[in-house]
C-alpha cells in the first residue's frame, strides 16, 4: 500500500535502513529537518532520493577531534571547522565533539567563548565541546565550569600526561565537582613515558620509530586503572580515551563488571594499524606518530572482541590533525627527535569508511553494530538526544552507503587541510555517497556542498549514562555536612 496522506521535503526510497530495531527495506520521509516517517513504499515528495542497494545509516557522531587547537607543544592543528567539518561529511560523519582547550591562566568561559565563535564561522555540520582543562587556579574556575556544565557543556577532559597533565589532587577536585557531566581521560603515567623518552634520548635512539617504546603499555594500563579507582570512589561517569593495550581493556572489563561507571572508546589506527607503521627511513615514520602509539597484532584482535562483547563502546577518530611540513609535524626541523615532533593522525574524514570496511565488507560485525559504535553509542552516552538514530522525530542526519564502491586511498586525497593521508594504499569497500544533515544534503553523489557557518551547536541537557554504586563512604560524609 502507498501512504499518499501525507507530504514531504525529501523521501529516501527503497533502501536496507538501518535502525536499532534491525535492518529492514524501507523509505524514510523527511519533514522540516526531522525524520517524519520509516515506512514502505511512501508517496509524494519534492524530492525523492533511491537508495536500491544501498545501507541508509544515522549520520556518524564522532566524539573525539581536535579542530582549530594549539597542542600543548604550541604547534596549531591544521584544520580550521571549515576544512575539518568538510572532510567529516565527505567520510559520513554529521555530528562531532571537538575541544574547547584552556590554555594556562585563562578563564574557562573565555575559552568556550573563542571556540564558539571560531565554530560559528567556520562549521557545516553540528558539533558540540569538551571542556578541556589544563589550569584550576585560573580565575573563577569553579563558578565558570559549573556554569558551563548546566549551560549545556556536558563532558569534560583531561590529561594525566605532558606539559597539560592534571595532578591527581586536581583530577579528584574536577571529579567532585563534574556531577551531570562525563569526565573524558587521556589515561597514560606521565612518569613512565618520561623515564622511558629520557632513557631513549640518552642513548641517540630519537627517530620516530622510538616513540613506541617511549609509551611504555604499561603506562595506559597503570592510569587506566588509577582512574577507575577515582571513577568508583565518587561514583563520577568518566570516559576512557584511546584504549590501546589488551591489559587496559582487560581492567575496564573488570571494573564494568563490579559496575564502576567507566566507558571506553578505541580509535581506527589501534584496530587496523600496529607500531610497524613508525619503522620508515629518515623522519617520514612521523606522519604515523600519535599517543598512545599504535601496539601489536594481539591487541588489534583484543580491542575488535571487545567492540563485540560491549567492553568498549565507541569507535572516534581522534582526529589530531597536523601538516608534514614546519607548521606541523615539522616544526622543530628534519632533524627533530621523537620528542619534538607533534603527535596526532587525520581521521574525520576515514573513520567511518575503514570501520565500515572492517565490519561490513571484511564480516568484523555487520551494519547494526556498524551504526551502534559510530553513532548511536556515542550519540546516547555524550548525551546528543536528536542525533545517531534513524527514528521519527530524531534530526535527519542521514548517510546513503554504496557498499559495492571500492576506493584505494591515496598520498593526498582527502578533504581536510592536512596534506597527507595515513592510509595510503589501503582499499576499502564502501563509502557514504550522499550525506544529509537536518534535511539539507551536504554531500550528493560524493560531491560536498554545505557553505560555511551552517552547523549548530548541541546543546546537552543531560548525558546519557549515570553510575549504579553509590560513592565512597568519605566522599557520602562531605556530602552530608557540606553546607
Amino acid at each position: 500500500m502507498t501512504l499518499v496522506a501525507e507530504r514531504y521535503d525529501t523521501v529516501i526510497r527503497g533502501g536496507d535502513v538501518v535502525t536499532p530495531d534491525g535492518v529492514n527495506r524501507a523509505d524514510i520521509g523527511v519533514r522540516n529537518g526531522e525524520i517524519a516517517i520509516i515506512a514502505p513504499d511512501l508517496g509524494t515528495a519534492d524530492e525523492v532520493v533511491e537508495a536500491s542497494g544501498c545501507f541508509v545509516m544515522p549520520g556518524g557522531v564522532d566524539p573525539h577531534a581536535h579542530i582549530e587547537q594549539l597542542s600543548g607543544m604550541g604547534v596549531m592543528n591544521a584544520d580550521t571547522f571549515e576544512t575539518a567539518t568538510r572532510s567529516a561529511a565527505m567520510g559520513g560523519t554529521t555530528s562531532v565533539i571537538s575541544f574547547a582547550a584552556q590554555q594556562k591562566g585563562e578563564a574557562l568561559s573565555r575559552t568556550v567563548a573563542d571556540y564558539a565563535e571560531r565554530s560559528r564561522r567556520g562549521a557545516m555540520i553540528d558539533y558540540a565541546f569538551h571542556l578541556s582543562l589544563s589550569d584550576l587556579s585560573a580565575p573563577g574556575f569553579d563558578t565558570d565550569l559549573r556554569r558551563l556544565i548546566d549551560s549545556g557543556h556536558r563532558s569534560i577532559k583531561l590529561f594525566t600526561t605532558y606539559n597539560i597533565k592534571l595532578e591527581d589532587r586536581d583530577i579528584l577536585n574536577v571529579l567532585s565537582r563534574a556531577s551531570g557531566s562525563l569526565v573524558c581521560v587521556h589515561a597514560e603515567n606521565d612518569a613512565l613515558i618520561g623515564w622511558s623518552r629520557d632513557a631513549l634520548v640518552a642513548a641517540g635512539l630519537t627517530a620516530p620509530r622510538y616513540h613506541a617504546p617511549s609509551h611504555p603499555r604499561l603506562a595506559e594500563v597503570e592510569a587506566v586503572e588509577r582512574m577507575i579507582r577515582f571513577a568508583e570512589f565518587f561514583a563520577q561517569p568518566v570516559m576512557l580515551f584511546h584504549i590501546s593495550t589488551t591489559e587496559a581493556l582487560a581492567s575496564i572489563r573488570t571494573a564494568r563488571a563490579r559496575q564502576v561507571p567507566v566507558w571506553a572508546e578505541t580509535c581506527p589506527h589501534y584496530l587496523l594499524m600496529t607500531d610497524e607503521v613508525l619503522d620508515r627511513p629518515g623522519i617520514e615514520g612521523a606522519k604515523w606518530m600519535c599517543s598512545p602509539p599504535q601496539r601489536r597484532e594481539a591487541d588489534q584482535e583484543a580491542l575488535w572482541a571487545g567492540l563485540a562483547a560491549g567492553d568498549l563502546q565507541i569507535v572516534s577518530s581522534d582526529h589530531a590533525p597536523y601538516r608534514f611540513d614546519a607548521s606541523g609535524k615539522l616544526s622543530a626541523g628534519l632533524e627533530a627527535g621523537f620528542p619534538e615532533i607533534a603527535n596526532g593522525l587525520p581521521g574525520l574524514e576515514t573513520r567511518l569508511p575503514l570501520i565500515f570496511d572492517a565490519m561490513i565488507a571484511r564480516g568484523r560485525g555487520g551494519p547494526e553494530a556498524f551504526a551502534r559504535i559510530t553513532a548511536s553509542e556515542p550519540a546516547r552516552i555524550y548525551g546528543l538526544q536528536r542525533k545517531g538514530r534513524l527514528a521519527v522525530g530524531m534530526d535527519a542526519d542521514i548517510a546513503i552507503w554504496n557498499p559495492r564502491t571500492t576506493r584505494r586511498y591515496g598520498a593526498n586525497d582527502l578533504h581536510d587541510n592536512v596534506g597527507y593521508n595515513p592510509w595510503q594504499g589501503r582499499e576499502i569497500a564502501g563509502q557514504p555517497i550522499h550525506v544529509m544533515s537536518r534535511g539539507d544534503w551536504i554531500v550528493r553523489d560524493g560531491r560536498f556542498e554545505a557553505e560555511p557557518g551552517r552547523g549548530n551547536w548541541i546543546r546537552r541537557d543531560a548525558i546519557g549514562v549515570a553510575a549504579a554504586i553509590e560513592p565512597a563512604e568519605e566522599v557520602r560524609l562531605l556530602r552530608e555536612v557540606r553546607p
